[in-house]
């Protein structure tokens, strides 16, 4: 018996129209407190304060920072916020000791390698080139 495994459950139904009900919801919240704004402070006085939650709601329902809904974002400076912090505070001084020993450290390498530089004179590497023609052959005769 075969059964059909349910896909994209991360997409909300659309409810109403072309919206789901979370931004059913969104809407009608800010659409309802500007008009409680409205009768309260009248349109004078209420103009700025209703502006300020239409772009909240109108935000919270269509703005999706980095493929996110805007509430996971508020949610997340809320915790920052009001989240107990851990300070922790390092001396500068040892970065820059560690900086100068790794430096020195370098460049004490970089004058032994240029002492010690060798350079293989003909005789050496016909010698070398012979040596491992040798190894080959013994590695050869082995095998068989």
């Amino acid at each position: 018996m075969q059964f059909k495994v349910p896909q994209f459950l991360d997409i909300e139904d659309k409810i109403f129209g072309p919206f789901t009900f979370r931004q059913f919801i969104y809407l009608a919240g800010g659409g309802g407190l500007c008009f409680v704004l409205y009768k309260a402070l009248g349109l004078l006085f209420g103009i700025i304060p209703m502006a300020a939650v239409a772009a909240f709601s109108l935000a919270l329902t269509f703005y999706r920072p980095n493929g996110k809904p805007f509430i996971n974002m508020l949610e997340a400076g809320f915790k920052f916020t009001f989240q107990d912090k851990l300070y922790i505070w390092k001396r500068r001084q040892n970065k820059i000791n560690t900086k100068q020993k790794a430096e020195t450290a370098a460049q004490q390498a970089n004058q032994i390698v240029n002492k010690e530089t060798v350079r293989l004179s003909g005789s050496k590497l016909k010698d070398l080139a012979w040596s491992l023609d040798v190894l080959d052959l013994k590695k050869e005769e082995n095998n068989n």
